[in-house]
């Protein structure tokens, strides 16, 4: 008998390379479920996906020993998630990570101490970047520990309240370093913690001091830094022109200013703080007390290059806009929000200078009609991104001239304004609108949302906050054209319905979802989006009364990564609540006048969400829960907001924005 051949059948995925492999996991790493779904397919695939992966971001420190074991080669690690690390888990990170480690961010977490970091800084010898933002409790005995890690580059202590000069020093002195540094509302360091920080870090890029009680004594060292790029003073009182006048420097290396909220600071400190500033590109007086008038301006002759200025809540004149056009005439980005005083004499001889503006806010400038429009189309035909909210007087056929010459728009925030079916036919030839906002819009119906449908096709959001001539059609022609979108708000459209819940279903990038307020939905309609929008994570269906447990049913099976609901108002029992549990990554709840919720029903709830961050829930429940199970979850890092509000019939759109209209002064 003749011997039979025995040919070796490869596996089709022994035939890919490890490197392959690699390239094949950089293309689908965006997507965590893509990831799981590869990692799943064969032992080979599973071990490679651990190889490969670098960064990490888990629901709880309690998987920290299991998820490092097999992600050995992780460098960034985010434990924003978890609300408590202990020093243990600060252990397990040492032990099982060490030197690869890299980055660390601890900014939403609470319960480790100095000995929890020490073991940190000895282990991870190569930690470059740490956030630990919102230490409230941290002491300058946990900075000293810190400054122990001599590696780090990147150091954010923001609300850290109770670090002192002494502590800062102790980091200045360890972390030479450093080259990103934030202290923004550390209150209890002042002008010689930031001065030492001067003195021994030399490589320091990015310094932000918002909220220091600092002066402008500081600042004569902070400027002799050679590679300070960006300086961040927002809301610091101390620095005025007093204490500037004596200031020199040759600082070319800033490249932004952030001097917002310095009510003290006027044109002649600010002279002083520019006057070697040259090559300064980006700079914000937001909220300044000084009026922007052409003296103000003139202290930015020495900032020509200037390419982006925000003047949000600023009292501007005529004079001062001119000036800033005449001397910064290559800007490219100039936020104006909420400054009441422009005019169209005012914005048009500042945008008319501006060929090259690509960013432009006038948010709530209710002096603006269709002129400074006009202007705006005319001169600036490479604008991206134009905000002008509540610009209440322009005309219903100036929204025509956005359409026709600014054709580069990718975003656009039209709420509360008086466009109609016309303007958004022409604003539909934007063919890279990425954002569109048209909330309390009350001149636009269906036909018009058809266009936007038809010619945006790279629309990622859209916000129909209170449109309400907007029905099912719209919504569905929406559906249809845009299929890339992420986020979109019909909240009180009342005419919507299932309908157009089925039609968004089809939008499988869907990530955040916002009906509040419309009656005619139910949960028929939610399970449609819950099967097929998988990446789910933000959802608000308060006021929707026809949303029962069948809804939530849908969503804890097939919606893994929702991570904020809203069920207020709702037909909601224990039932779909306890369902949620299911939701592994489920941070942020709101519950509130639900009638058919019971106290042991909510409290069981709240238990089985072991990863919740914030749970609004109805005042009335707060006597009726076990004191034991409040502070137990608390302990666990959930926060509780009681509210005590009854239920209110919803004004009619028209009649609410006359009521807004009448109260403005």
């Amino acid at each position: 008998m003749k011997k039979v051949k025995q040919i070796r059948v490869l596996k089709p995925f022994d035939l890919l390379s490890e490197e392959l492999v690699f390239i094949i996991l950089d293309l689908i790493s965006p997507n965590p479920s893509d990831l799981k779904s590869f990692s799943l397919t064969c032992k080979s695939f599973y071990q490679l996906e651990s190889k490969h992966r670098r960064s990490l971001k888990p629901l709880r420190s309690d998987y920290l020993p299991r998820i490092l074991t097999r992600y050995r080669n992780t460098t960034d690690l985010d434990l924003t998630f978890c609300p408590r690390v202990t020093d243990y888990a600060l252990s397990v990170v040492g032990c099982l990570s060490g030197p690869t480690l890299r980055s660390l961010d601890l900014s939403r977490s609470g319960s480790f101490s100095a000995a929890g970091l020490l073991r940190l800084a000895l282990k991870c010898v190569n930690l470059v970047e740490i956030d630990l933002s919102n230490a409230t409790e941290m002491r300058d005995a946990d900075a000293a520990v810190v400054a122990e890690a001599r590696s780090l580059e990147r150091l954010k202590l923001g609300r850290c309240k109770m670090l002192t000069d002494m502590g800062i020093g102790c980091i200045a002195v360890g972390c030479k370093k450093l080259n990103t540094v934030s202290l923004k509302w550390c209150v209890g360091v002042g002008d010689l913690g930031v001065g030492l920080l001067a003195v021994k870090c030399k490589d320091i890029r990015t310094l932000d001091l918002s909220y220091l009680p600092i002066t402008g004594k500081c600042l004569h060292d902070i400027l002799k830094l050679q590679h300070l790029e960006e300086l961040l003073l927002e809301g610091c009182f101390g620095v005025d022109d007093d204490s500037l006048k004596s200031l020199r420097h040759d600082c070319k290396s800033l490249k932004k200013l952030d001097a917002s909220s310095c009510q003290n600071l006027t044109h002649r400190g600010l002279t002083s703080l520019l006057s070697g500033a040259g090559y300064l590109q980006r700079l914000d007086l937001s909220h300044c007390s000084s009026v922007i008038s052409l003296d103000f301006a003139s202290s930015l002759k020495k900032v020509s290059a200037l390419q982006s200025i925000r003047l949000d809540g600023c009292s501007v004149t005529p004079d001062g806009l001119k000036a800033i056009g005449t001397l910064c005439n290559s800007l490219k980005e100039v936020s104006l929000s909420k400054c009441v005083s422009v005019t169209d004499e005012g914005l048009s001889s500042l945008v008319m200078k501006l060929k090259d503006l690509r960013k432009l806010d006038i948010t709530c400038c209710r002096k603006l009609s269709r002129v400074s429009i006009t202007q705006i189309a005319n001169s600036c035909p490479l604008l991206v991104s134009l905000k002008m909210e509540s610009c209440s007087l322009v005309s219903r056929e100036a929204f025509w001239l956005i359409g026709q010459k600014c054709r580069l728009l990718e975003e656009l925030d039209l709420t509360d304004n008086e466009i109609d079916d016309e303007g958004l036919k022409s604003i539909s030839s934007c063919l890279s609108l990425s954002s569109l906002k048209l909330g309390i819009c009350l001149n636009i119906t269906d036909k018009g949302l058809s266009y936007i449908g038809m010619g945006c096709s790279n629309l990622h959001e859209l916000d129909l906050y209170r449109s309400v001539g907007i029905t099912d059609v719209g919504i569905s022609t929406i559906a249809q054209g845009c299929i890339h979108l992420e986020t979109i708000n019909i909240s009180y459209c009342q005419d919507i319905t299932d309908k157009s819940l089925v039609s968004l279903s089809k939008c499988s990038l869907l990530q955040t979802f916002e009906s509040r307020g419309c009656p005619n939905i139910t949960s028929q309609g939610l399970a449609a989006i819950a099967v097929r929008c998988k990446r789910l994570a933000k959802i608000d269906l308060k006021k929707c009364p026809s949303i029962n447990d069948a809804g939530l049913l849908a969503l804890a099976h097939f919606s893994q990564n929702l991570k904020q609901i809203n069920v207020s108002d709702t037909a909601v029992t224990e039932v779909g609540l306890l369902s949620l549990a299911n939701i592994g990554c489920l941070q942020n709840i709101a519950v509130v006048n639900s009638s058919g919720l019971r106290p042991s029903g909510v409290a069981a709830a709240l238990l089985g969400c072991g990863g919740l961050r914030k749970a609004k829930l109805h005042a009335s429940l707060r006597s009726l829960l076990p004191l034991s199970l409040i502070h137990h979850l608390e302990a666990r890092g959930c926060a509780f907001l009681w509210k005590d509000n009854t239920l209110q019939a919803e004004l009619d759109p028209k009649y609410w924005k006359q009521q807004l209209e009448e109260m403005a002064p």
